[in-house]
């Protein structure tokens, strides 16, 4: 055969002695097969120069691309640097890999994202994005699941926010604090700092509404005017994102200044601790702080931290098999785990 001429599935089929069902397995179906063949095909046809079919010759013999396309609201790098959105992505592909499709990540610009999900035969939508009608606009004529925010007629997935943050709540305030201010992610469209509560998004366009909602619960229980708490917001969830307001918090008076810091999120969470300790003060001796996530990090350093712990990596898989027809294409509410640490005993 010509080195020149271009390998096909049958040809590399024939090469190496076995059916075109069965090299098409290898890439398209390998869960028909064992990992040790599928390996075995797969390296054999990487000799041979093949590396897979042709997607745009798939679409057209069978109208679908096999790409399964992900919606993300941040820019590439934030969502692969995120603890959180890392593990929901590497969810996603685990299912994805395991029944031979291939993922697409757009970047949460709307207007970026259009030729991408032309070419996708389904679409995960994950956080917030704003209007709901440019999102259904976008995805129109194909399967989608949403992922950490609601849209008209799609299937969600979620964790317990709600309940998740009330009793998280509930615990920090048996020890009866003095002052409480509370750090939300992306609680407003655009504001940074201290907030009121007529700036609020409503619960379906972000999830840190719905923890809120469980705190303001819990300091109702305990006797404490939400209105009365100071809230502040951040709108990146990184260390760069959250310096500048949770500075601004500390270096209040100490007449001011919080003894019990509830944070939306386990970065705004750690961002805390770390402001905390470089201004002399301990933690929890002086200032109590919670997070929300339950990430690596917050568990290995010391003070551990106190949070919620959510199974990114889960949530991830399951919206990939509702796409896949795999689960029943229904909303669905993962639940959570308290992680009682150091930095709120």
């Amino acid at each position: 055969m010509s080195p020149t001429k271009r390998m096909t599935l049958k040809t590399v089929a024939a090469r190496l002695g076995v059916s075109a069902a069965t090299v098409s397995n290898a890439f398209n179906r390998p869960d028909q097969l064992s990992q040790a063949r599928r390996e075995e095909i797969l390296a054999a046809a990487a000799a041979l120069g093949y590396h897979g079919p042709d997607s745009r010759g798939r679409m057209l013999r069978t109208g679908r691309s096999g790409i399964i396309a992900m919606l993300l609201a941040e820019n590439l790098f934030y969502s692969l640097s995120d603890s959180v959105a890392s593990e929901l992505i590497a969810g996603v592909a685990a299912q994805l890999d395991q029944h031979g499709h291939s993922l697409m990540l757009l970047p949460g610009r709307l207007e970026q994202s259009g030729g991408g999900v032309d070419m996708a035969d389904g679409v995960i939508v994950y956080g917030l994005h704003g209007a709901s009608s440019r999102i259904l606009d976008l995805i129109a004529g194909r399967p989608a699941v949403a992922i950490d925010i609601d849209l008209p007629g799609i299937p969600a997935v979620h964790v317990d926010n709600y309940p998740a943050s009330l009793a998280l709540a509930r615990h920090a305030l048996r020890h009866p604090p003095q002052r409480v201010a509370i750090v939300g992610l992306r609680l407003t469209q655009s504001h940074v700092g201290q907030i009121g509560l007529e700036a609020l998004l409503s619960a379906d366009l972000t999830v840190t509404r719905r923890r809120l909602d469980g705190i303001f619960k819990a300091l109702t229980e305990a006797a404490i005017d939400p209105d009365s708490v100071a809230l502040w917001n951040v709108d990146q969830n990184t260390y760069e994102g959250c310096v500048p307001v949770v500075a601004a918090l500390l270096d209040q008076p100490a007449a001011s200044r919080p003894d019990l810091l509830i944070c939306l999120s386990d970065r705004v969470a750690l961002t805390a601790i770390d402001l905390a300790e470089r201004r002399g003060l301990r933690v929890p001796e002086d200032l109590r702080i919670t997070g929300f996530d339950g990430i690596a990090e917050g568990q290995r350093r010391r003070p551990r931290l106190t949070t919620v712990r959510q199974d990114s990596t889960t949530k991830g898989r399951l919206a990939a098999a509702m796409l896949l027809d795999l689960e029943p294409r229904r909303s669905r509410t993962l639940e959570t785990e308290l992680l009682i640490g150091d930095s709120a005993p």
